[in-house]
């Protein structure tokens, strides 16, 4: 803007945030970084969620499903993630408003789920169905990465022992260019998706993959059931009854990072399940996640935490 009007970008900045626009008159500015609440977006079916504004400081952040990321959506942003300080803040918020709430979506934390056990007592509390997904993934590439550094470890040896007899080093490729170490780590990607979700070469990259690494296709196709469960499964009881299957498959493959993310979900499956009753997501938090990321982006990193904070809430709340 600054160079369509042929004024340095940096003094329009400051025009706009001293002069221009309400950020000195704005009354939040003193306790901006501590927190920010707009009891009046409060809605009946919340997210609660973390994001990180700067240098890697997290917030607390619950939205207003309702408003879908647009004007109104967002009912709180509160400066760490630690349930005493942000239950502290909500509960400033009357009573009346809190009990309205019926439904509020989280991730697996203890400490989210007190703070909406806490301020918003009359909300079912639903487990992200993405976040238990996400722990899955997370141990099938936990995997693949093990597999990746003994791949490192091989080829570094292979290169001294050629060196040493003055040869020069020529590493094993497969049927589609890669050595193990690229195919590795070139597969990366792949296994986020669903099969019929994959182009040529990832189809033919996954084929050589499962072929060389058959702990690696056993350990997909645990992620792949459990994402079938909630995609296919309508009914509680059914997914219930799933669930234990699956438990049985990951204690016969004997998979330790699988195992963990078993009794994460015992853990938590009381309101892992009360997803198959609307079938609510934390999507809505995400998405708002990722437009604060993209307004980050924008402008180049947060300088100031309370001018940023400033035109999100002039946007979002």
């Amino acid at each position: 803007m600054g160079s369509f009007f042929a004024v340095n970008g940096k003094k329009l900045q400051r025009q706009y945030k001293d002069y221009l626009s309400d950020f000195k008159e704005w009354k939040e500015k003193k306790h901006a970084k501590r927190y920010l609440i707009f009891p009046e977006n409060l809605g009946p079916y919340l997210s609660l969620d973390e994001t990180a504004l700067s240098q890697g400081e997290l917030y607390t952040i619950i939205t207003n499903k309702k408003a879908k990321g647009k004007k109104g959506a967002l009912v709180a942003i509160i400066a760490g993630t630690k349930a005493e300080p942000i239950v502290k803040q909500l509960l400033k918020i009357p009573s009346s408003l809190r009990n309205r709430v019926k439904e509020i979506t989280l991730d697996m934390a203890f400490s989210m789920k007190h703070i909406a056990s806490k301020c918003f007592p009359k909300a079912i509390q639903v487990t992200d169905r993405f976040h238990v997904q996400k722990l899955a993934i997370e141990a099938l590439q936990d995997l693949r990465i093990k597999h990746r550094w003994d791949a490192i470890d091989k080829e570094n040896e292979q290169l001294q022992e050629t060196r040493q007899k003055g040869r020069p080093y020529l590493p094993e490729l497969l049927s589609n260019g890669d050595s193990h170490k690229q195919l590795l780590a070139r597969s990366r990607y792949l296994l986020y998706k669903a099969a019929s979700k994959w182009t040529k070469k990832q189809s033919k990259r996954a084929e050589i993959l499962f072929k060389d690494y058959p702990d690696i296709h056993q350990a997909y196709s645990l992620v792949n059931n459990l994402r079938n469960i909630f995609n296919k499964t309508k009914d509680k009881g059914v997914a219930l009854t799933k669930l234990a299957h699956w438990y049985k498959e990951v204690e016969e493959t004997g998979f330790k990072a699988f195992n963990t993310v078993v009794n994460s979900i015992k853990q938590n499956y009381s309101t892992i399940l009360k997803y198959f009753h609307n079938r609510s997501t934390n999507a809505s938090a995400e998405s708002f996640n990722a437009k604060i990321k993209a307004f980050r982006s924008q402008f180049r990193g947060v300088k100031n935490i309370e001018f940023f904070l400033f035109r999100l809430t002039t946007i979002f709340a």
